[in-house]
């Protein structure tokens, strides 16, 4: 099997383990068939990243055991939806993300500007 890269091309890195994230939950922002939402862009939530997506519909503060998710705060890292981070940066309400933590297939959706433009700064 080969190794997922990321939007640098090179190995893709772990999000975050606590909380533990990814689509999958390993971790990473992988992504496979079953991954309709694309969970692939690593970021960093910000409390008005958090409104702005509970405003849209997707409560990402409130647990939901039944789904392993354990409900986020800011400066947590969490593998979003493409589209949503997207959305957010349209309306300049985007957290900041971990490029080598970001998955290439990210850039189905938003472009290596866009990514590099909220990157977190080492």
């Amino acid at each position: 099997m080969d190794t997922a890269k990321n939007v640098l091309g090179t190995e893709l890195k772990s999000c975050c383990t606590d909380p533990m994230t990814g689509y999958y939950r390993d971790g990473v922002c992988n992504t496979g068939p079953t991954d309709s939402g694309r969970h692939v862009v690593c970021a960093e939530m910000t409390q008005e990243f958090l409104d702005f997506t509970k405003a849209r519909g997707n409560d990402l503060c409130t647990a939901i055991p039944q789904y392993n998710f354990p409900g986020l705060k800011a400066g947590d890292r969490w593998c979003l939806c493409a589209l949503r981070w997207k959305e957010a940066f349209d309306a300049n309400k985007a957290p900041s993300v971990i490029l080598e933590s970001t998955h290439i297939k990210a850039l189905d959706y938003v472009t290596i500007e866009e990514l590099l433009s909220l990157a977190v700064k080492k």
